[in-house]
């Protein structure tokens, strides 16, 4: 019972070691923050960029949308391109817009995710994907600033934590090859 027990807790100090090993705030002040996550995944920049893009409402957790279905979500990887949501009686969310595509190299989005949306506060996205001998190395950046009642550096740890679970959904779905 005790070998079973070390085992587990074992186990799940790794898990959480290996996920705060590329999930980092780096700045927080009371104007803004930046996180960032980065990690290498076993599939080659094209394909990433592609599930990147391509495949979100199969990897974005539902729970983080205002539909409660990641299915109604969608990027257009293009310049003034959407990364929008559809809600129900034909409403729509539009989260970010793309100010810079580049497939399987870099994604740039513009806006306030989720309740920063209704702040005055901008944010920056930007997926970056490079070649490591054929698998990917992928770099997520976000900067957010503006206006904040109470300050910036309380929602540093609450993007951290919700990007850091879509960045590691992202990165499983790429890997299992779905």
């Amino acid at each position: 019972m005790k070998a079973t027990r070390l085992f587990l807790t074992s186990l799940i100090i790794l898990i959480l070691a290996s996920y705060q090993s590329i999930a980092t705030v780096t700045d927080s002040t009371a104007l803004g923050f930046t996180v960032k996550f980065e990690k290498l995944v076993k599939v080659p920049p094209d394909s990433l960029y592609a599930f990147l893009v391509r495949d979100i409402g199969k990897w974005w957790d539902p729970g983080h949308t205002w539909s409660g279905s990641a299915a109604n979500l969608s990027i257009d990887p293009v310049a003034n391109g959407c990364f929008c949501e559809k809600l129900a009686n034909g409403g729509s969310v539009r989260h970010m817009t793309v100010v810079f595509a580049s497939p399987g190299k870099m994604l740039r989005m513009e806006g306030g995710m989720g309740p920063l949306q209704g702040l005055a506060v901008t944010g920056i996205m930007t997926y970056i994907i490079k070649n490591e001998a054929g698998f990917s190395r992928i770099t997520l950046t976000y900067s957010a600033g503006g206006y904040i009642p109470g300050g910036a550096q309380k929602w540093a740890p609450i993007v951290d934590k919700v990007l850091g679970e879509q960045f590691g959904r992202l990165v499983g779905w790429a890997e299992r090859g779905k």
